[in-house]
């Protein structure tokens, strides 16, 4: 496809990758205060990520029966994402009382991620030759905070996110939205993203797709690069 003139553009995966595991778990110990070693720190950080407790990180391996229904609909509201996100992490034993609350808390703050390198370079040229975008992400909590931390707000001109319509994608009523909020038709938007089955969504109603690896930052330098080939 090519003469794009909208983009919508996930967040995690796509333009921002969360921190690894044990920065993340690091920086909650020491908001608390808890002194961990090395080795105590790659092993609670395994079974972290073995329970899919880190927003943003690994999936879990199991749901627990318990959480299911927070699970299935953890980005629907702020309450569900964090308790499903919580009660993940609760399987695995912290050596600090509030430790669960302040790994979920750490994840929110913009220092917890980074944009891959050639996400400004690319929302820069798409600004400068007038293709709009939008930022269209499951997620339970506001992300815009973390757009205006690393200097990419003003680069975005508008964000659908999940919890504040109450549908997550592949649902076509998100895409539709992010559409409308970029004034386009979906035939000429392009959707980007690094699920196939939550992004993929878009082409429902016929957007163009086009994905990306969700790898760490330093494996991706040039992966959002290509989106300017297919832009006005």
């Amino acid at each position: 496809m090519t003469g794009v003139r909208g983009v919508l553009f996930d967040f995690s995966g796509t333009l921002f990758r969360v921190e690894p595991t044990a920065s993340w778990l690091r920086a909650a110990l020491g908001r608390a205060g808890v002194a961990a070693g090395d080795e105590d720190v790659a092993r609670l950080a395994a079974l972290l990520e073995e329970a899919g407790a880190q927003p943003g990180g690994t999936r879990p391996c199991r749901v627990p029966p318990h959480l299911a229904d927070a699970w299935a609909g953890r980005d629907l509201s702020p309450e569900q994402h964090r308790a499903a996100y919580t009660g993940l992490a609760r399987q695995v034993p912290l050596p600090g009382a509030g430790l669960h609350e302040a790994l979920y808390a750490r994840h929110m703050e913009p220092a917890a991620w980074r944009p891959y390198a050639d996400a400004a370079d690319v929302l820069g040229e798409l600004r400068r030759r007038g293709v709009r975008t939008a930022v269209v992400s499951n997620i339970g909590w506001d992300l815009r905070p973390v757009f205006r931390a690393h200097g990419l707000d003003e680069l975005v001109d508008s964000y659908v996110l999940s919890y504040e319509h109450g549908a997550q994608k592949p649902e076509p009523r998100l895409f539709r939205v992010a559409c409308e909020a970029l004034g386009l038709p979906p035939g000429e938007v392009l959707m980007v993203g690094d699920n196939q089955r939550a992004d993929g969504g878009a082409g429902r109603i016929g957007c163009a797709v086009r994905f990306v690896e969700h790898l760490p930052v330093e494996e991706r330098p040039e992966g959002l690069r290509p989106v300017l080939g297919l832009a006005v």
